[in-house]
């Protein structure tokens, strides 16, 4: 453990053990993702799987955290950045990089405690949240988009927590098949250099809270399902009407978390938590 992250004293006392112990998968480093890693490393996270294919270009550099105009140049790889971003705040972090498309590698996947999904499409959302359920891991979701209505745009984003047995992103209204055909038709609709580093750290913020809140004792309630909507404009986050809508019901669309897991895997342990 890295004597400088140390003494999280209203996490809880072993607050720093667990979360030197957590290994944690960031799938999608752009600009949401970069956000996640960081903060992630700053909390003292001690085993690192990082997922993206691509690499830094020009344009990514309005958003994309650790990345330099040189790595702009040089096409360094997402991961690269993230793992030199993370060696930074703690040298002593297990990072393993994946720079091939995360379906291609889902095995690295299933020894997670928790995956954090920074993905563009609808679709790759739904891949994600169905191996977090097979693997009976959290998944978080967040991300954000920038859509043209008539002569203004509008800015809007969710964080959700989706974790197995609980209600899945179809029960709560987020994913639908009208969305999931149309496949994020809009998206990118800001133009090629987006100014959106301000949302994706409001949001990235958020989806880490809920993190500290699932796996550390500094909140009472640990809550196992959760969904924030974000209005740019106005600049609010907020728990969505639809959670307590659907609040109650029983997911519909997987197993029972007895059916659940990978029969070639051994069923991971819960993540610990801190009662102290």
């Amino acid at each position: 453990m890295n004597p400088r992250l140390t003494s999280q004293s209203f996490l809880g006392e072993t607050s720093d053990r667990i979360l030197a112990r957590l290994r944690v998968a960031v799938v999608g480093l752009g600009g949401g993702g970069s956000h996640v890693a960081q903060q992630l490393a700053h909390l003292g996270v001690g085993h690192f799987v990082l997922f993206d294919p691509d690499y830094v270009e020009a344009s990514n550099l309005n958003r994309l955290v650790g990345a330099t105009a040189s790595d702009g140049d040089a096409k360094t790889k997402k991961t690269t950045v993230a793992e030199r971003l993370i060696h930074g705040i703690n040298p002593d972090a297990d990072v393993m990089l994946v720079t091939h498309p995360w379906q291609e590698a889902g095995v690295h996947l299933r020894d997670c405690d928790v995956v954090f999904g920074c993905v563009d499409s609808y679709s790759a959302r739904e891949e994600l949240e169905r191996v977090c359920r097979r693997f009976l891991i959290p998944y978080i979701d967040h991300g954000m988009d920038v859509t043209k209505v008539i002569d203004r745009f509008v800015v809007s984003g969710q964080v959700i927590l989706s974790s197995p047995g609980e209600l899945c992103m179809r029960c709560l209204g987020f994913l639908t098949e009208d969305l999931l055909a149309q496949e994020a038709a809009e998206y990118g609709a800001a133009g090629p250099r987006p100014q959106v580093v301000w949302p994706n750290g409001l949001l990235a913020s958020a989806a880490v809270g809920m993190f500290v809140q699932l796996l550390t004792p500094c909140h009472r309630d640990h809550r196992m399902v959760e969904y924030l909507e974000y209005d740019g404009n106005a600049q609010t986050l907020n728990t969505s009407n639809r959670l307590a809508a659907v609040r109650g019901k029983e997911c519909p669309h997987f197993p029972t978390p007895l059916d659940l897991g990978d029969p070639f895997w051994p069923k991971p342990e819960p993540p610990q938590r801190c009662t102290k």
